[in-house]
């Protein structure tokens, strides 16, 4: 990138950060200051903006705010369920809301919400909801692991890297600007996408297992895997992912680029820092 790029994608990461700091104050409860500071707001948006350069503020709305709803969600499940009824209602709420029901809560509005801003066609939005629906059922499937004698083997884990959001966040982008048209399109798009999941969910536990530890939450170093093997499994992962990205420049350059980015970014990212407001540590 020339820096009159960076300093266009920078300008573009402001408007961003300051829209999801509005769009947050808008639900009541939904974003306690003491997980959702600045830094995490602006975080997002610069991943959402260096992720698609070329995209306007307007097309950056969508993953920006996709991003914002995976953590308002992760922290209702990890922070607040009580109970399995719990979760599984927080789910039932987001996913009608998703069908078009009345919001039940604010997480459901915010559903809502980023539904009326993405206004893609019904065979779209079906594949949307899908997408959402494992997400939120992944991340369910982990904190039922997190009870005793839940804990599942290290390849269930991984592929249950839908709880990271990443996938959901990446396809909301993909309708929201056109680059996906069809449901075929994100067909042809998820195995990488899957794959950069899979390689996003052991780069963040390897960046937080410190963090994590203190808390007791489930990752894949509770579950045996040393460091080294991690780095070993993201090298072969990020590998597996770049062939698998490699014929989509052709029909989807955007996507392409996106998924590499996601790659690279991250693992820049994860070497120094993580979303999360330090008092949420």
């Amino acid at each position: 990138m020339s820096s009159f790029d960076i300093g266009r994608t920078c300008a573009l990461a402001v408007a961003g950060g300051r829209d999801l700091a509005r769009t947050a104050a808008r639900y009541d409860g939904l974003f306690p200051e003491t997980s959702f500071d600045s830094g995490l707001y602006s975080s997002l948006a610069l991943a959402g903006a260096f992720g698609s350069p070329w995209a306007t503020v307007a097309q950056l709305r969508a993953i920006n705010r996709a991003s914002l709803l995976v953590f308002a969600v992760d922290r209702l499940i990890d922070e607040e369920a009580t109970s399995q009824e719990e979760v599984a209602a927080l789910v039932g709420e987001c996913l009608a809301a998703g069908r078009g029901a009345a919001p039940a809560s604010a997480a459901a509005a915010f559903v809502s919400d980023l539904r009326a801003e993405l206004a893609a066609p019904f065979e779209l939005e079906a594949a949307w909801l899908d997408q959402l629906a494992r997400t939120l059922g992944a991340m369910a499937r982990e904190w039922d692991w997190n009870r005793p004698d839940h804990a599942p083997g290290m390849e269930e884990y991984l592929a249950n890297a839908d709880s990271t959001g990443a996938f959901f966040i990446g396809l909301t982008h993909w309708i929201h600007t056109g680059v996906a048209e069809s449901p075929g399109d994100l067909d042809r798009l998820r195995p990488a996408g899957d794959v950069v999941q899979r390689y996003l969910r052991l780069l963040n536990d390897l960046a937080t297992r410190h963090r994590e530890a203190g808390f007791g939450d489930l990752n894949a170093f509770t579950l045996g895997m040393s460091p080294g093997e991690a780095h070993e499994r993201i090298c072969a992962l990020a590998g597996e992912a770049a062939e698998l990205i490699e014929p989509l420049h052709a029909a989807h350059p955007r996507a392409a680029e996106y998924l590499t980015w996601q790659l690279h970014y991250s693992a820049g990212f994860y070497g120094l820092s993580d979303f999360w407001a330090p008092e949420a540590a």
